[in-house]
């Protein structure tokens, strides 16, 4: 089974212009983040896909793989699915461009599912973390997950779900932490069918793929990711370098 990484690497940022371009320690975000996913040594090859010739230019100048997106795409899913379209891989693991310190054990996690599918019926692999606190909860930036007993995502929404109409039954609420693996094939589905309206509507991306019966395990974790999304949060990034 071949398995490799893909870092979407978007050069426009609506809250932080040219954030995988800034300086940290030294070297660019998305040099870092490239870097720290081929030192997990879980891919057999790491890409950055991008619609920038500056971000490319990184990449190769630092002896990486960068892959030019051709077209326009209004999702990850998309522009990763060009990018691997005529690549002989079986897994797909979509990695953040604006996340440096990439923990290994969340990938490991979604990798997993994929090694222990001996029947092939799991088309992708994503995680999920309880949240307790009722602002995260309530919050339409946090994404919401139910799942079944056996952990297959039933669905995604910013809206608060389940509804707490009876408080006292104990259910846990999921925020999804949007780290997929997919099986190329249903990667593909992806980029060739139309989008729905669960999708139009919640404005994500996932919901397509549970549109057209697509399986999403999740996995629970505890791990929380460190992003680069303000000015802010590349001081503390620097902190940490």
């Amino acid at each position: 089974m071949k398995i490799i990484a893909v870092i979407p690497a978007r050069y426009a940022s609506t809250r932080f212009p040219a954030k995988l371009m800034q300086d940290l320690g030294g070297k660019t975000v998305i040099t870092r983040t490239y870097e720290a996913a081929v030192n997990t040594q879980l891919f057999d090859d790491v890409f950055v896909v991008t619609d920038s010739s500056l971000v490319f230019d990184e990449i190769v100048n630092a002896g990486g793989k960068a892959i030019m997106s051709i077209k326009e795409h209004e999702s990850g899913s998309d522009r990763i699915a060009e990018a691997v379209e005529n690549l002989e891989v079986d897994i797909v693991v979509n990695v953040q461009g604006d996340e440096p310190f990439i923990n290994t054990a969340p990938l490991v996690k979604v990798i997993d599912v994929f090694r222990n599918d001996f029947d092939n019926s799991i088309d992708l692999a994503s995680l999920m973390r309880e949240i307790t606190n009722e602002d995260e909860i309530n919050n339409p930036n946090n994404v919401k997950v139910v799942v079944d007993q056996s952990s297959f995502a039933l669905y995604f929404s910013r809206s608060v779900i389940p509804y707490p109409r009876d408080k006292n039954v104990g259910v846990r609420y999921f925020q999804h932490v949007g780290i997929y693996a997919f099986r190329k094939a249903a990667l593909m589905d992806f980029y060739k069918l139309p989008m729905k309206t669960l999708e139009a509507s919640e404005k994500l991306e996932q919901l397509r793929y549970l549109e057209y019966g697509k399986r999403i395990k999740m996995v629970e974790t505890t791990d929380v990711s460190i992003g680069i999304d303000t000015p802010e949060d590349l001081e503390k990034a620097r902190a940490m370098i």
